[in-house]
């Protein structure tokens, strides 16, 4: 396979010195598995890459907001660090074009679909770190969180915590969660849950964690219920 596009290493602002690493981070677990041959796929990079991404956010909102509380930066960092997030910043750095996938993910439309493009950026922050350390995906963050960072001035509202509100301002009882899947490798496992509210249909989420699959169900069921209001 060819070295990775120097305009996709301009964009990350590190120039590799090991650029299987890039690559590695680059192709989906589609092609990893419909191709014997192929290189390791991105699973494992993503993996870390989630790591590095909580520690820098966690600094960077220790720092930004000193007066904030616990509760308060936990909010922010739950939104600065998921998929939604991520994938802008892939778009921002034209991310998709890159990805290698195998034809049929291809032809489903995978390179616009924002799970994939959070799960790639992933892995190229992973990339990053593992070929010159924590600076080069530090300043990967940096430049492309920052922004996003300010957006708000005041702390978001979680998604589970607005859709109890939505339930309590209705008299209905509080949201259910329930786990009704689990899968991927043991070393980087998805769970899906679905989240539910008294006389409405449940929506499911799925995460690298509980409390994220919980999360995204929540934003789902929260969605419909507004819509459908």
């Amino acid at each position: 396979m060819a070295g990775p596009d120097r305009s996709l290493e301009e964009a990350l602002g590190h120039r590799f010195s090991r650029p299987e690493l890039l690559r590695q981070a680059l192709i989906h677990p589609s092609t990893a598995a419909s191709n014997e041959g192929v290189e390791h796929s991105s699973e494992r990079q993503e993996f870390l890459g989630d790591r590095v991404l909580g520690l820098v956010i966690a600094d960077l909102l220790f720092h930004r907001f000193p007066g904030e509380n616990e509760g308060h930066l936990a909010r922010r960092h739950s939104v600065l660090v998921s998929r939604p997030t991520l994938a802008r910043v892939a778009d921002r750095i034209g991310l998709s074009g890159h990805i290698v996938l195998s034809p049929g993910e291809d032809g489903a439309g995978g390179r616009k679909r924002p799970a994939l493009l959070a799960d790639i950026c992933e892995a190229v922050i992973a990339a990053l770190y593992l070929d010159g350390g924590l600076e080069p995906a530090a300043d990967f963050i940096r430049r492309h969180w920052r922004p996003l960072m300010d957006e708000d001035a005041a702390p978001p509202i979680d998604a589970k915590t607005a859709l109890q509100e939505w339930a309590q301002g209705r008299g209905l009882a509080l949201p259910e969660y329930r786990e009704v899947a689990r899968d991927g490798p043991p070393h980087a496992p998805r769970f899906t849950i679905e989240a539910a509210v008294a006389g409405h249909a449940p929506a499911a989420g799925t995460g690298k964690s509980k409390r994220a699959a919980e999360g995204i169900a929540a934003a789902a069921l929260l969605t419909r219920l507004e819509r459908e209001a």
